[in-house]
């Protein structure tokens, strides 16, 4: 790509910026004109995502060597289009596939394109922290025994939050019916460059996984990798599906952060990792030590096997805040953005590129909101709800995600599933009469 960015010629094909010549003044004295030098379309040079036969070819074969993998497909419309491609490469319109309630929004677009039939399992749920986990060989071999005609089963590998299930047991399971294991790892790329980490879902069996390079690594957004191992999956019949759901003109300042992502892991990824551990131990630490908060940790609990320790979701709902308030004090005022805020938690990724000056921020700033919001004779339990969602028995499931998709949109709310009181702090930070938080400098 850098070679072909920087060879003179006339150009007369897209993109009709010309590599910057006729890009916005505003955006090029913003980014410089290197980048778009680079972007350029598939040039005979280039190769073809969708038949590659040269640089293409060889980056995604030292991609498959370097994340355990016997075949590797870059990703440019992210995992979403390879949890979508999984599917159409395993099931037929009307075929089962077995798959947790917790699973991502590509999860639901794949049965609507394929036309399969989910049997859902539901994860198994966390009630003191208020959060789903992984689902357990248990409620898999039961499902499995119900529905023997299922095509393929797919699994959460890690959650958001970075809980592992025991994929090990659940892959051996799966392989017992001579069907795949397809695996939304979207989060657990780094898993294979330490061995302090959860294993990769390729060392515990998995046939297919799908890993967002771009969370947790050196790749640009909307990068990702599909990696297959074994025989179980047809290969022709994925490229197909891949070529389906992948823009025909891929982005090659994706394709190359991907390239470079994976360098990047297999000369470094070790000692990459290393600095990273230690980063989100030392957060670990001090933060579990703050008044009024508590971080996620590994819980000998179904469903909970192993615990992602770069991933940290710290309960704040003893603050008498709720994640959302605190995530916009942080952001507003403090200088410090969460990935996800729920309503008890705030989640943060720990990665490669974070310092050390980072984690001080990170923990000054819950010292701050600690010092200033936790008043332990206020504290009204966020957590309490009247009744808490039902993860235990299956939702029914009236219309196949195809039909349902073209139906109208209803939302159906239980009476008082909810208390009101877990939406209410005892005091909002926009009520309270003091001073507010200062700014971190």
């Amino acid at each position: 790509l850098k070679t072909c960015a920087q060879r003179p010629h006339a150009p007369f094909y897209a993109p009709g910026h010309k590599q910057g010549k006729g890009i916005s003044q505003q955006l090029s004295t913003w980014l410089g004109l290197e980048i778009f030098q680079a972007d350029l379309p598939e040039l005979p040079d280039l190769d073809n995502l969708f038949a590659p036969e040269s640089v293409i070819k060889e980056a995604q074969k030292l991609a498959a060597a370097a994340f355990g993998a016997k075949d590797t497909y870059f990703l440019i419309n992210g995992s979403t289009c390879g949890i979508i491609a999984a599917i159409l490469a395993t099931c037929d319109s009307g075929d089962k596939i077995i798959l947790p309630r917790n699973s991502h929004q590509s999860a639901i677009a794949g049965l609507i394109l394929s036309g399969a039939i989910p049997i859902f399992i539901n994860p198994e749920y966390d009630s003191s922290n208020d959060l789903a986990h992984s689902i357990t060989p248990a409620a898999l071999a039961e499902t499995l025994q119900n529905h023997p005609d299922a095509k393929a089963v797919m699994m959460v590998y890690p959650t958001y939050h970075g809980v592992c299930g025991d994929i090990n047991a659940i892959a051996k399971l799966v392989h017992q019916y001579h069907i795949p294991l397809l695996v939304d790892e979207a989060h657990g790329p780094h898993f294979h460059f330490h061995p302090h980490l959860p294993p990769s879902a390729l060392s515990a069996g998995a046939d297919l996984t799908v890993q967002s390079t771009h969370k947790v690594l050196g790749a640009m957004t909307q990068s990702s990798m599909l990696h297959t191992l074994g025989n179980r999956i047809d290969s022709e019949r994925l490229k197909k599906a891949l070529q389906l759901v992948q823009s025909t003109s891929p982005n090659y300042l994706l394709l190359a952060s991907l390239d470079a992502a994976r360098q990047q892991m297999a000369l470094y990824g070790n000692q990459l990792m290393t600095n990273t551990l230690a980063l989100a131990k030392e957060a670990r630490d001090k933060i579990s030590q703050i008044p009024g908060l508590s971080v996620l940790e590994t819980t000998n609990t179904p469903g909970f096997f192993a615990l992602d320790p770069t991933r940290l979701t710290v309960r704040v709902s003893e603050l008498g805040l709720s994640g959302f308030e605190v995530d916009e004090i942080f952001h507003q005022q403090l200088g410090v953005t969460a990935e996800l805020p729920t309503l008890q938690h705030l989640t943060f990724i720990i990665s490669l590129g974070n310092t050390e000056a980072d984690i001080h921020q990170l923990i000054q700033a819950f010292t701050k909101i600690s010092q200033e919001y936790y008043q332990p004779q206020e504290i009204e339990e966020i957590g309490e709800m009247g009744e808490k969602a039902n993860f235990s028995s299956p939702l029914p499931t009236p219309h196949s995600p195809v039909r349902a998709k073209h139906l109208d949109s209803q939302i159906m709310i239980k009476q008082q599933s909810v208390s009101p009181k877990c939406f209410a702090p005892t005091h909002s930070p926009l009520q309270k009469t003091h001073s507010p938080l200062p700014t971190l400098i």
